[in-house]
């Protein structure tokens, strides 16, 4: 039987467990003794609301899909049409060719060629791993084409900790920033999470508050930064490395019973245009890599 995202591969370590598709080299479950960290689907459903996909050559949205780069207006497929903009880049419905498969670790590859509205040609791999330590995910792109490219990447997990609604879940989440939107989710200005509903440093019950939100200025140790979970005994955790400079979460709007997005990010929405996120955009000149990694740890 061919699946919708095509093949699964299914790595374990001890007590976690994790299946990633070939289509999209999307993160389909991970569980930790038999309780899921991350919200997953079925192997037989069409992958929906970004669910473990990876997110590139540009993260979150483009304002009508069009940017300018070096000289010329770039013009992308509006896929989210009813707010007029490009989203989540190119590569989340795509297959991904195997490069290795073990038994705790799978790595995966794809090639971003150029198309209406993306100039360059990028190669990625994406690994994903298991151990007792939790779920790792390693990140390489590289500029394989002959100019420079603009560059970002995100992954979309959605973390649970079996909560029936998200306002059960306390959060936990460094960042002293976020970003102001207009109704189409686009910049309007980055602003102190002091004194507002997006102030979640402390750790406290979700409630009532929505976010569709992007942070940044994230405080962390080490060179990584995380949020937390908790719920009772559960808890889940995502980390990400400091050159993930932003962050985008998402509790469901209207259903609050999704589980809470978690994404890290390397640049913020609309950052291929200029404007308060642009600073961000990683510019990939011929033969230049970017190379991340980020994990999900929990009980």
């Amino acid at each position: 039987m061919t699946y919708p995202t095509g093949e699964q591969y299914e790595i374990s370590s001890g007590d976690h467990r994790a299946v990633i598709t070939e289509v999209g080299a999307t993160l389909r479950t991970y569980r930790v003794s038999g309780r899921d960290v991350v919200r997953g689907f079925e192997e037989k459903e069409v992958v929906h609301g970004g669910l473990g996909q990876q997110l590139l050559p540009w993260p979150n949205r483009i304002r009508d899909g069009r940017y300018p780069y070096d000289g010329v207006t770039q013009q992308l497929a509006l896929t989210e049409p009813d707010r007029n903009n490009a989203i989540h880049g190119l590569v989340r419905h795509v297959p991904w060719t195997l490069v290795e498969l073990g038994a705790d670790r799978v790595v995966q590859r794809t090639r971003v060629f150029p198309q209406p509205g993306w100039p360059g040609t990028v190669e990625a791999t994406i690994g994903h791993s298991v151990s007792e330590a939790g779920l790792l995910v390693e990140v390489s792109v590289t500029n394989i084409g002959d100019g420079p490219v603009p560059f970002g990447y995100a992954a979309h997990p959605y973390l649970t900790v079996g909560e029936s609604t998200v306002d059960e879940v306390s959060v936990t989440l460094p960042a002293a920033r976020y970003l102001e939107v207009d109704d189409r989710l686009l910049p309007i200005e980055v602003r102190p999470v002091a004194g507002t509903d997006y102030d979640l440093r402390a750790g406290d019950p979700l409630g009532e508050v929505n976010l569709d939100t992007a942070f940044t200025e994230l405080a962390g140790d080490g060179g990584t930064w995380s949020v937390r979970l908790e719920l009772g005994e559960r808890w889940a955790e995502l980390w990400a490395e400091s050159k993930f400079g932003w962050l985008q979460v998402y509790t469901g709007a209207d259903r609050r019973d999704l589980s809470i997005a978690v994404e890290p990010m390397t640049c913020g929405p609309d950052a291929f245009n200029p404007g308060v996120t642009h600073d961000d955009v990683i510019v990939l000149r011929p033969g230049d890599s970017f190379a991340g990694r980020w994990g999900i740890r929990g009980a």
